[in-house]
Formats: structure tokens, sequence, C-alpha cells
């Protein structure tokens, strides 16, 4: 990754925030000489070290637990804007500016393995559903579905977890435009009525 280091985030909460409130993952590894990409919904440990979620049996990823280097890229992708130069001030004083594009993304690296304890795995799924359901203002748990269904459904999955050894974040978010510039387009993207811009602008401006 192009990593100026002026949007490089090594702040290991920040990092976790963004995993947190942006869990699905693009996943990256290769498999046979060719790129093997899933996406998954995945779960930072508390001690933000490891990374776990769940596949199907069938998913080819699994194999890349086999390779004498099981090792995996997860891309969590946060908010993003475009952004206009008609925002910046400094426009004005020569008009030598252009358009770009702000995001925040948290690139983890780290080997792959494959988790095939039952009661691990029941565990896991029912712990994702219950920090996922509140976010709908809904309360559905394992627990509401047929046991019978959900032994069934949990036959067909494994666990991953994946040992991080690299974990870091480009963070671009106009830092290298002038202050009045920044100020402006954190004023554009606070006080536009789309709430993806807004939530660029709290990455900008955390409270």
């Amino acid at each position: 990754m192009y990593l100026p280091k002026h949007f490089q985030v090594d702040d290991l909460e920040i990092l976790a925030k963004l995993i947190k409130e942006y869990p699905l993952a693009t996943l990256f590894g290769v498999l046979d000489g060719q790129t093997e990409i899933n996406h998954l919904p995945l779960m930072l440990s508390e001690d933000k070290t490891r990374l776990f979620g769940h596949v199907a049996k069938t998913n080819p990823l699994l194999r890349i637990a086999e390779q004498t280097v099981p090792q995996l890229t997860a891309v969590f992708n946060g908010p993003n804007a475009y952004v206009t130069p008609s925002w910046y001030p400094s426009k004005q004083e020569a008009g030598k500016v252009v358009p770009t594009w702000n995001y925040a993304v948290v690139h983890a690296q780290g080997n792959l393995r494959v988790i095939h304890d039952a009661d691990w795995l029941r565990s896991h799924v029912a712990q994702m559903t219950n920090i996922h359901e509140p976010t709908y203002q809904s309360h559905w748990k394992l627990d509401d579905a047929p046991e019978e269904y959900v032994q069934m459904m949990l036959k067909a999955i494994v666990g991953i977890e994946i040992e991080i050894s690299s974990l870091v974040g480009k963070f671009k978010l106009s830092q290298n435009r002038p202050a009045q510039d920044y100020a402006a387009v954190l004023s554009e993207l606070n006080n536009s009525p789309d709430k993806t811009l807004q939530e660029m602008a709290k990455y900008m401006k955390p409270d």
C-alpha cells in the first residue's frame, strides 16, 4: 500500500474503532498461484492480536491454511468521500487545485488458522449476532431459531482465526491541505445531507 507518512495511522485504538464500525473485510490470499478474494465480517480480539470469523466448509479460502505460509490480508474499508476543489478557499488564490478522494482503511496481515471446535463456533456465531443485532434495534438471538436448524447450519461452517502480524491504517483526510482548506472540507462534509459524508467528517474530527 502506498502510504505517505502524514496519512499513516498506527494507534491501535483508532484502528480497532474502524474495524468495529466497518467489520466487513475483503480478504486476499494466494491459492494455486491465483489471488483468492473473499468478503467476510470479522471480529477483532480484545488484545487486538487476532481476527475471528467463520466460512462455509466448501470455501476454498480454507486451503490457504494448509500452505507453508498461510498468509492473508484483510482490508477494512471505512467511510470515503469525493472532495471537490470548489470547497477549497485556496482555489480563489491561484486556481491550482484538483479533486481528490478522502478515505479511511485498515490493513491487517497475518497467518490463517481453521477452528473446528463446535462449542467455540456456536459461541462465536452467537457473539457476532449479539454485537450486530442492536444496530437495527432488533433483539434476535441464535437461540430463537429451532435447535435442530441451528445445528444443521453450524455443521456447514468452520471458524477461522488470523493471527495479526501487521496492522496499519491509511487515513487520507485532507491532512496535506492548508488549514483553511481542511476546515472548509470538514464543514462541507458535516453539513451534507448524505450520512456517508457525515461519517467521513467524524473521522476527520472525531469526538
